[in-house]
């Protein structure tokens, strides 16, 4: 377990859902000051090694229902989009002033099942968050349940927080909850034992899951599963550990009990092989000799380099990169529409503002949003 254990010290970009169990006492409806105090130590020491980190954060609900004096047990829709309504903000409130006192600067970051669903706005969520991590912001992110209907909502934290690590590249998604890792059968049921380690979710493994196992949370192990093989697809470490005592990253970090669910292949491994092997191309960039090579050493494509656009396609599509001998020498995510990609060609990025009205991305393409490619053009 210790090599296991290491990649999460080694992690770059780590996501971290906390669940309302954890962050809100059941009884007071407030939150747990010292226990957060301790896990934004661990997250301090996190930034330290040099990861950033995204937070995904219940708890809103738990704590309007207590301010407005809602009841016990199952609400209503209405019920719980009033008390995400007032609960969100003292969920910002207390994020905002625990990262402070660490000198670290919490973004609010609410959103719905279409905002990593539907490509545009996948690009756009995905855009605002790389912004904010380039900033040196610590992105904490709900679902935004005073909006989200029961059609368009994840449900749970755990699913959102696997969406938003592979939409991340993440390399290690950590689950805090009420129970310390997967068992073959719910903990309290004799016989049941515990998995330190999954390499891939089976039929088997999803059939271990159990039901919720708090009053305040709405997922369950089931949940979890899920999440492991949304994080696991795209390459993303996940580990479910308990974090009902104070500084649970640190826990974790020290081999504490809990279960990993390890990725064959690296994040941005992983998006690479999808964006070569699953998207299909529907236009194409025609590139100058230079331009191809820069490709060809690890760069990004610039609209300098580019001499032509071919075919109609819009901001997040798959477009192939041409060579001028008519090769595909890559193939990626394109930053722009077709209209918009043909006026900036040939320009140096700085001038892309002048000509759209606009200042988009300095790249037409991302070099983590490319794959290099073999083969003659068809």
């Amino acid at each position: 377990m210790a090599s296991v254990i290491s990649r999460l010290a080694k992690a770059k970009r780590i996501v971290v859902k906390i669940g309302s169990a954890l962050l809100v006492d059941g009884k007071t409806g407030t939150i747990k000051a010292s226990w957060l105090s301790s896990l934004i130590d661990d997250l301090a020491d996190a930034r330290v090694r040099g990861a950033e980190i995204i937070l995904v954060s219940s708890g809103a609900i738990a704590l309007g229902r207590r301010t407005l004096g809602l009841p016990k047990g199952n609400l209503k829709l209405e019920q719980k989009q009033a008390a995400a309504a007032v609960g969100q903000i003292a969920l910002a409130h207390a994020w905002s002033e625990a990262l402070r006192t660490r000198n670290m600067v919490a973004a609010q970051v609410l959103v719905t099942l279409t905002d990593t669903e539907e490509r545009r706005r996948y690009l756009n969520a995905r855009a605002t968050l790389s912004t904010l991590i380039e900033q040196d912001a610590i992105p904490v992110i709900n679902e935004n349940d005073t909006v989200a209907t029961s059609e368009i909502r994840y449900g749970d934290n755990d699913r959102l927080a696997a969406r938003v690590a592979s939409m991340m590249s993440a390399d290690c998604l950590v689950l805090l909850s009420d129970i310390d890792g997967l068992y073959t059968a719910p903990p309290s049921q004799k016989g049941a034992v515990f998995l330190p380690l999954v390499n891939d979710i089976t039929p088997e493994i999803e059939a271990m899951a159990g039901r919720p196992v708090s009053g305040l949370g709405s997922g369950g192990m089931i949940t979890k599963i899920e999440a492991g093989k949304i994080a696991l697809g795209a390459g993303c470490n996940m580990v479910i550990a308990s974090g009902h005592e104070l500084h649970p990253l640190k826990r974790v970090l020290d081999g504490e009990r809990c279960t990993w669910f390890v990725a064959n292949a690296s994040a941005l491994q992983s998006r690479k092989r999808w964006i070569a092997g699953t998207l299909q191309p529907i236009g194409h960039l025609v590139v100058d000799d230079g331009a191809a090579i820069a490709l060809a050493k690890g760069k990004s494509l610039l609209p300098a380099g580019v001499r032509k656009v071919e075919g109609s396609f819009t901001r997040g599509d798959t477009v192939s990169i041409i060579a001028a001998s008519g090769r595909e020498i890559a193939r990626g995510l394109v930053a722009y529409d077709a209209g918009d990609a043909s006026r900036i060609i040939g320009l140096k990025s700085s001038e892309i503002e002048d000509v759209l009205g606009f200042r988009g991305r300095d790249e037409l393409i991302h070099r983590d949003d490319m794959v290099l490619m073999g083969g003659e053009r068809t």
